[in-house]
């Protein structure tokens, strides 16, 4: 086909219509890589788990191994940047003169990606005067090994990877008083976020224990993805559960 029947493919398959559609744009390529309304996060499982099974229930041996502590879940982390921040003892509710004979030692797994999304095939004029919604998504294990064990942190980048244009972060707290150990849902949305974004900064945190045995806090469904509305340049959108 032609670049002009490329690009007239492209409009009326992802419902264009309204948004900048400039002929310099190679829209043969733009089909191919499908930029709108997939997920631009790589390896967005590394547990090999999806959100719709219950998370698997911690396997405890009737021996405890007493091995070395760890603190990094197992898993592939091939696509993500990965940081492990081992937590000092939280000591403040022991007695003065107590002995203790162990105690439970937290870590914080950081994983984090930048999605390019010029790389990924969106083009300028609709990043800067159209502004698509972009969506963020995220499920993690509901373990109940602490009050906070999971936080997210993503920032709409400029073309210098650093100037923040938008950003959102949500720390929840969990219920410990009831088990119920499910997958817990954290979405937002970014609308109406003014020109110049050119990058994706999406970081989220998960909170291990360490004692006698390594639990984990998992986490699967991860995703960003951008997609066209007709109020997306008009409205500004930022909600979270």
């Amino acid at each position: 086909m032609s670049a002009a029947e490329w690009k007239k493919r492209c409009e009326a398959e992802w419902t264009l219509q309204g948004a900048p559609l400039p002929d310099h744009l190679d829209w043969k390529s733009l089909y191919e890589s499908k930029p709108l309304g997939r997920n631009l996060l790589k390896n967005p499982a590394p547990h090999g788990l999806s959100q719709d099974t219950p998370p698997p229930e911690p396997d405890l041996p009737q021996v405890p191994s007493r091995g070395p502590p760890r603190f990094q879940p197992d898993g592939d982390f091939s696509g993500w940047t990965t940081n492990t921040e081992v937590l000092p003892y939280d000591t403040s509710g022991i007695p003065a003169g107590a002995v203790v004979c162990e105690m439970p030692q937290y870590s914080w797994f950081s994983m984090e990606q930048l999605v390019d999304l010029k790389a990924e095939g969106l083009w300028e004029e609709l990043l800067d005067d159209y502004q698509p919604e972009i969506l963020v998504h995220d499920w993690y294990e509901e373990t109940q090994l602490h009050e906070s064990i999971y936080q997210l942190h993503v920032k709409l980048l400029a073309a210098d990877k650093t100037t923040v244009i938008s950003e959102h972060s949500v720390s929840p707290t969990e219920e410990l008083s009831n088990y119920s150990h499910t997958w817990k849902e954290v979405s937002h949305v970014f609308s109406g976020y003014g020109p110049g974004v050119r990058y994706v900064h999406f970081l989220h945190r998960l909170k291990n224990k360490f004692m006698r045995e390594f639990y984990p806090t998992l986490f699967t469904g991860s995703s960003v993805v951008v997609r066209l509305t007709r109020t997306s340049s008009k409205t500004s959108s930022k909600t979270s559960c």
